[in-house]
């Protein structure tokens, strides 16, 4: 299990990490917002613990940021608010835990260990195409065998073009399932998170453009420019 902890507080967040890593269980921290979503962007987490006050984006935006990416990721509040509405807009914000300060390590291992049981029930089918492996759960990428690093929107992307099954998707239906609905539709960002995507992925590319229609995975046909 990896957990990221979100904590204003170096010597509590060092000490949880300290604790965790006893237990088997791996652990970055975030002093602030901005550190957080950073992170969240480039690694792959089991379940993310936030306290709810701290600089930058608040815990609660970055709660609503790990929700609207569709990752799953299980989110454990841990913050001295312990009021029952303080829980409930917490709840309401799509947390799945709450831990109130002042709390034993134990209980919070516990805590961890019981989200990632339920994850692992709701855990969604590995997909395989074109020398493509992709698990979601874990987010991770193989390509013919081969590890494949990808950033948290190249594995949005990829994502949605597996699920089409060689299928074309637009890239107004890229940009609308891979992104926020704050993204501009008249950015390059898909175009540029496809082109930065192949070249992760390597040559032979996997992705194939469709002029006019969008982006596809390449299983084999010859119809499509490749460009």
């Amino acid at each position: 299990m990896r957990v990221l902890i979100v904590e204003d507080e170096p010597y509590m967040a060092e000490a949880i990490r300290d604790g965790l890593r006893l237990e088997a269980i791996a652990a970055d921290i975030a002093g602030d917002g901005d550190t957080a979503l950073e992170l969240l962007s480039v690694n792959a987490y089991d379940i993310a613990v936030l306290d709810r006050d701290i600089p930058g984006p608040s815990g609660d935006e970055v709660a609503e940021s790990i929700v609207a990416s569709g990752s799953g990721m299980p989110i454990l509040m841990l913050t001295a608010a312990d009021r029952i509405d303080d829980k409930a807009t917490g709840f309401g914000l799509g947390a799945d835990d709450y831990l109130t300060k002042p709390f034993a390590l134990q209980e919070l291992v516990l805590r961890l260990r019981a989200l990632d049981r339920r994850r692992a029930h709701n855990r969604p089918p590995v997909r395989e195409i074109a020398g493509l492996r992709l698990d979601p759960f874990r987010r991770e990428v193989f390509r013919d065998g081969r590890y494949v690093a990808l950033t948290r929107k190249q594995f949005a992307v990829l994502e949605v073009l597996v699920a089409a099954e060689g299928g074309v998707v637009s890239a107004e239906d890229l940009l609308e399932r891979a992104w926020d609905e704050n993204a501009d539709p008249f950015t390059n960002a898909v175009r540029i998170t496809v082109s930065a995507l192949r070249k992760r992925l390597g040559e032979p590319w996997v992705i194939a453009t469709v002029a006019g229609s969008g982006y596809r995975i390449d299983i084999g046909r010859e119809d499509g420019d490749r460009g």
